[in-house]
C-alpha cells in the first residue's frame, strides 16, 4: 500500500511502538474473532494474535492506509497457517470434536449477525470448509471485506476469491441451522430440554427433540464422553433418559449465554464440569454439543469479548 495513514511521524522507537499498540489494541477484540470463527478454539485463536502482534511491530505505519484490513490480513494468514496444523490434530482426535465454547456477554445476541456466526452449531457447519474456503467465508459473510482485500489476505486472485466465496456460501446455507428464533424462543427450547433431560420423562423428550437430533459429546479422551455421535430422536431420547450428562456427585446447572446464544454451564462439586448447548430449529432442538474436555473449559471463568469492530474509543478518534 503506498498511501499514508494519520499516524504520528515520530521515529522514536517508543513513539512507533506506542502507536502499534494502540492499533492492535483497538482491534485485539476484532481480531480475536476472526481467528477464532476460523479456529473454533480460544487457545490456538491467542496463539494466532501473538504471532500477529509480532509482525505487527515490525510494520511501518506511516506505509499502512488501512490499519484494520492491514491487521485482518496478517491474522488471516496465520490463521489459515495454524487451521491446517489442527486438521492433523483433529485426524488423532478421540471422539468426536467439538469447538472451544466461550462465555459471552448478553449483547452479543444483539447482534444477530455475530450471534449466528460463533454459534456452536455454524462454528461445527464451518468445520466441513476447507481451510480457505473458510477464511473467505468469514471474511466476506461476518466482517464485509470486499473481494480484494480477501484476495490479500488469502494470495488469490479477486476472480477466484469470488468463486470460492459462492461455493462456500451455497456449502453453509445448505447446512446452517434455520428458524432458530429470537434468544427468547431459543432460551425456553432449552430451558424444556433440560426440564426434560433432569426428569428423565421419555414424553417430553420427545416432544422437544427434533426428528434427525444428533447428540455430540467432546471429552478429549480426558474425560467420559461419547465415543461417536448419536443420531435419530429415538436414541438420543433414550440415551438423555438414562442420564447421559447426570452424576450422582451434587450437580448444579446454571443458564448462561454460549457462543451467543443461551447455554447450560454445569458444574460438580462447584467445579466446572462441562459446557451444554443445543442447535434450536422451529422449537426444537436439532443438535445438543456437550463439552467436558478441561482444556477446552478456560473461557468459562469469564466473558470473552467477540465483536466485528474496532473499539469505540479508536473509532471516535478516528
Amino acid at each position: 500500500m503506498s498511501e499514508r495513514t494519520e499516524q504520528p511521524t515520530a521515529t522514536a522507537p517508543g513513539s512507533r511502538m506506542d502507536a502499534a499498540t494502540e492499533a492492535f489494541v483497538a482491534h485485539r477484540n476484532l481480531l480475536f474473532t476472526l481467528a477464532y470463527e476460523m479456529l473454533g478454539s480460544a487457545a490456538d485463536a491467542e496463539d494466532v494474535l501473538q504471532e500477529t502482534w509480532l509482525r505487527w511491530v515490525g510494520v511501518d505505519l506511516g506505509t499502512v492506509l488501512d490499519q484494520r484490513a492491514f491487521l485482518i490480513r496478517i491474522t488471516t494468514r496465520q490463521a489459515l497457517k495454524r487451521l491446517r496444523t489442527l486438521g492433523r490434530r483433529k485426524e488423532s482426535y478421540v471422539g468426536p470434536w467439538l469447538p472451544e465454547p466461550l462465555l459471552t456477554s448478553p449483547d452479543v445476541a444483539e447482534d444477530v449477525e455475530l450471534a449466528d456466526s460463533v454459534s456452536m452449531a455454524m462454528l461445527l457447519v464451518m468445520e466441513t470448509l476447507t481451510p480457505t474456503e473458510r477464511a473467505v467465508f468469514v471474511l466476506r459473510e461476518v466482517f464485509d471485506l470486499d473481494y480484494d482485500e480477501i484476495a490479500e489476505a488469502v494470495s488469490k486472485a479477486p476472480a477466484t476469491v469470488r468463486q470460492i466465496a459462492r461455493r462456500a456460501r451455497a456449502h453453509v446455507a445448505a447446512r446452517r441451522p434455520r428458524g432458530t428464533g429470537s434468544p427468547a424462543e431459543h432460551r425456553a427450547a432449552l430451558q424444556a430440554f433440560q426440564r426434560a433431560v433432569e426428569t428423565g420423562d421419555l414424553q417430553s423428550l420427545l416432544d422437544i427433540l427434533a426428528p434427525n437430533v444428533v447428540a455430540l459429546s467432546d471429552g478429549g479422551g480426558v474425560k467420559h464422553a461419547l465415543l461417536r455421535p448419536v443420531v435419530g430422536i429415538d436414541n438420543v431420547a433414550r440415551l438423555l433418559a438414562a442420564g447421559w450428562w447426570r452424576r450422582d456427585a451434587e450437580r448444579s446447572v446454571e443458564l448462561v449465554q454460549i457462543n451467543g446464544r443461551p447455554g447450560l454451564l454445569v458444574r460438580v462439586d462447584g467445579e466446572i464440569d462441562g459446557v451444554l448447548a443445543v442447535r434450536v430449529e422451529n422449537g426444537q432442538v436439532t443438535g445438543a454439543y456437550h463439552v467436558r474436555n478441561p482444556e477446552k473449559l478456560s473461557r468459562m471463568q469469564r466473558e470473552t469479548a467477540v465483536t466485528r469492530r474496532a473499539s469505540r474509543d479508536r473509532q471516535r478518534r478516528q
